[in-house]
């Protein structure tokens, strides 16, 4: 059922070594910073790049700044910060995921960390909780749901890696169940249209309290996901060979999963159901930079990082009112992703 990642076809530029793991690091992190100093300019209010340069430059504080600083530091950058922080999130914990499944097509949403958190946000919204609890809530229940899976592939043999995804499948399925029944007793005037809402995802309820709260745990999650990708690289072997290389897999292997569970957790907590970006992402990348872990997670943590900027660009700007993020990712995704298959392909031949 399971199956490595193999390398894809090197590319003419690869060939030539002019595209080295090294260069495209460097050049992701440029995208990124060009991506975010872009993203400043745009909206309703546009604004040049000389003039946030000026303001970039100046007191930001200073009184004649007040418009821009409300729409700059107050505003934009919030939602920035929690785009990119979603989009490396959700890249890297899918590359991680994986590599411990040795499973080119698994996405964060396989233990059923998405229908768990998607259970807490819909069940705190029925429950008539506001503000933080909702996030809070979709957390703690996407937490929860990847317990059930783990837990239940403990119960019947050793937690092996297909018990794992057996385990995740169930605890998805009954969490996407419980949703279905908190949908079905949800008022249709108020709370149902929220919960739909809610679930196609958005960062304009982004704010610079939700984000003291979230982002210091997410950058040291994926810091820490970043960081180990040359003992992931050892995990895609097999079991025996990775204990003889002196690799505890079992302690790598749960610890993988916490932390990219909690990383998807917060990132859905944040900005709703946004799929696509831990699938496609980490198959772009590992494209670029080749199949070993120790480079395709810092740059997917990067071009996750600059895809979610621009969806978040065209939501807010391609239509009157905002298109919910969820809408974009899928819709970009799956182009994405067919244009990439014909040569990630050949990688699962």
């Amino acid at each position: 059922m399971t199956r490595s990642a193999e390398p894809a076809p090197a590319s003419p530029l690869q060939r030539a070594r002019l595209l080295t793991p090294r260069r495209c690091f460097i050049l992701s992190l440029l995208l990124l910073l060009v991506g975010i100093m872009y993203s400043l300019t745009i909206g309703r209010y546009p604004i040049s790049f000389g003039r946030l340069m000026n303001f970039i430059g100046s007191d930001v504080s200073a009184p004649d700044h007040a418009l821009l600083h409300n729409i700059i530091i107050d505003s934009r950058l919030p939602r920035i910060v929690a785009a990119v922080l979603v989009g490396a999130g959700l890249s890297v914990s899918g590359a991680a995921y994986q590599a411990v499944f040795r499973n080119p097509l698994v996405s964060p949403g396989l233990l059923g960390v998405l229908s768990g958190c998607a259970f807490g946000a819909a069940l705190s919204i029925v429950a008539g909780l506001n503000g933080l609890w909702i996030p809070a809530l979709a957390c703690v229940a996407g937490l929860l749901a990847v317990a059930l899976g783990v837990g239940i592939a403990s119960l019947f043999a050793s937690p092996s890696i297909l018990m794992l995804i057996l385990g995740g499948i169930i605890s998805n399925a009954l969490f996407t169940g419980l949703l279905s029944i908190v949908k079905y007793v949800a008022d249709p005037q108020d709370q149902l249209p929220a919960i739909v809402y809610w679930m196609l995802g958005s960062l304009s309820a982004v704010d610079n309290h939700a984000l003291l709260l979230t982002a210091p745990v997410l950058v040291v999650a994926i810091v820490l996901l970043a960081a180990i990708g040359r003992v992931l690289d050892v995990m895609t072997l097999s079991e025996d060979e990775a204990y003889s290389l002196g690799v505890p897999v079992r302690f790598y292997r749960y610890g993988t999963i916490i932390l990219a569970t909690l990383i998807s957790a917060l990132t859905v907590s944040i900005a709703g159901m946004v799929g696509w970006v831990g699938l496609l992402i980490p198959h772009l990348t590992r494209l670029l930079v080749g199949a070993s872990n120790v480079w395709l997670l810092p740059v997917a943590v990067c071009l996750g990082g600059c895809f979610l900027l621009l969806c978040d660009g065209l939501a807010r700007t391609l239509a009157p009112g905002e298109i919910p993020l969820g809408i974009i990712t899928e819709l970009l995704g799956a182009l994405a992703f067919i244009a990439l298959l014909k040569t990630v392909r050949r990688g699962w031949a």
